[in-house]
């Protein structure tokens, strides 16, 4: 990160880094001001950060120097595949140290330099974020505020922006300018700095909210059968026509309503009498093999199925169907769509809704598929600074529940589920070649005892060659 102070660094990271583990890259932020904090107990003031004050240079390149050597422990020992390093690093020279370092570890370094000039926007961010911080513990508003924007001042003097003409013309970046109103791409290298420039390019700070709801219940919810394309059922019309009433007692303004292309939320959408987009990536997990079963029916006839569900749910997948692991990346679009958008009601399923919250409420990935999505309740998502206030809207509408706690006891040890699918996931393994499926414990155990390769489970993370430093 590169950039004065109040200029949304931290936002940025923060929000950056929990797409990336959203969507399976291992990523974490290391913040130099928490390095700078538990250095210097006793912060005094905004004199600390002038570049003339050489007692201060030296602890905050110390520091700086602290948090990349965690960077390169957690690239090249605890499995991370990009660090975002949170500083100022508003000048060549502390740049060049980065630029230094990643040459030294072979790592890839992508910039991100946000600059703005509207003192709106900065006093925004300060009143909003800045004056909370540990740094002003017990000090008024008035006097955090005064010597905050001292602090800026002293920054400024020694500012050296990126320039992507002259000096910086061979480093990767991006330069995000008055919070997206224009953007500087510069020698984007890689698939996943195009993916951090798209992210970027897709995010707002305008107030707003995202209402998520599941379709009303369906006659398959109460057959308690997964997947299908049915219908309502009596409860879910009545849930339809509440869900009606609390949207117009909302009076929200350009309310965009998404639904998947299933009949149970296109019904529950068609009771709002209002226009709603149909999204294919919206449906429903493809449950294969067991679509229109009971959990029930699936533990009679596919046993291994079930077990292998209980160990790992985020990584199996149904046979001729899909994963969790899978849905994210399908629901890829429909997050930078919803980054891109004000207010927005998703009418959507019980998968789905888990997996986009996980994104606003950053889950990690063995929660997902255990999230509480009941059914005739929505949750309305409030994003904020660094993260999102959510409040759980009900209805006076009985419905089943299809909520299903970890069954521990039925996990019986096996193969891992990303091992037993032909079709793997290009970006959820670090094998280059496919291995044949293993249809059974038995032959799993069989293999391993004759001598056979070993087959190391993959991680579950897509591989990238070389880690990043954002």
């Amino acid at each position: 990160m590169v950039g004065l102070p109040a200029r949304g660094k931290t936002y940025i990271s923060k929000k950056l880094t929990r797409y990336l583990n959203w969507s399976g890259v291992p990523t974490k932020v290391f913040n130099v001001g928490e390095y700078r904090r538990e250095a210097v107990k006793d912060f005094s003031s905004h004199d600390f950060f002038r570049s003339d004050n050489k007692e201060a240079m030296k602890i905050r390149r110390h520091c700086a120097l602290a948090a990349l050597a965690d960077v390169k422990s957690y690239l090249t020992k605890e499995g991370g595949q990009i660090a975002v390093f949170d500083a100022t690093n508003t000048t060549r020279e502390r740049r060049s140290i980065v630029v230094d370092f990643a040459k030294e570890n072979e790592f890839k370094v992508f910039f991100i330099e946000s600059v703005c000039d509207d003192p709106a926007v900065v006093a925004s961010n300060v009143l909003e974020v800045k004056l909370s911080s540990p740094d002003y513990k017990g000090c008024t508003s008035n006097e955090a505020l005064e010597d905050f924007m001292k602090r800026i001042n002293c920054y400024k003097n020694s500012y050296e922006p990126l320039d992507p003409d002259q000096h910086d013309r061979d480093l990767s970046m991006i330069i995000v300018i008055d919070v997206g109103r224009r953007f500087l791409v510069n020698r984007v290298q890689d698939h996943i700095q195009s993916k951090i420039v798209y992210y970027l390019m897709n995010i707002h700070v305008q107030p707003r909210c995202i209402y998520l709801c599941r379709a009303g219940e369906s006659e398959s919810n109460l057959k308690e059968k997964i997947g299908g394309d049915s219908g309502l059922s009596h409860r879910g019309k009545k849930f339809a026509v509440a869900l009606k009433k609390y949207v117009e007692d909302q009076n929200l303004k350009e309310l965009k309503v998404w639904t998947s292309q299933l009949k149970r939320t296109i019904q529950t959408a068609e009771a709002l009498k209002m226009p709603y987009e149909q999204w294919k990536a919206l449906n429903e997990l493809d449950a294969g093999v067991c679509e229109e079963k009971t959990y029930e029916e699936i533990k009679e006839l596919y046993p291994e199925e079930y077990a292998l569900r209980a160990q790992d749910k985020y990584h199996y997948r149904y046979p001729s169907g899909e994963s969790y692991q899978d849905l994210v990346q399908r629901l890829e679009p429909v997050i930078m769509e919803l980054e891109r958008q004000g207010n927005v009601l998703v009418i959507c399923h019980q998968a789905v809704m888990r997996c986009l919250l996980s994104y606003f409420l950053d889950k990690p990935a063995d929660e997902m598929p255990y999230l509480k999505c009941p059914l005739h309740s929505m949750l309305k998502l409030t994003p904020f600074a660094y993260g999102c206030h959510v409040e759980i809207v009900p209805f006076n509408v009985d419905a089943v529940n299809t909520h299903r706690d970890r069954i521990i006891e039925d996990c019986k040890k096996g193969p891992n589920p990303l091992m037993r699918r032909n079709s793997v996931t290009p970006l959820a393994s670090p094998e280059p070649t496919k291995k044949a499926r293993i249809n059974s414990f038995e032959e799993f155990a069989a293999c391993s005892s004759h001598g056979c390769a070993s087959q190391e489970p993959p991680s579950g993370q897509p591989l990238l060659g070389k880690a990043c430093l954002a």
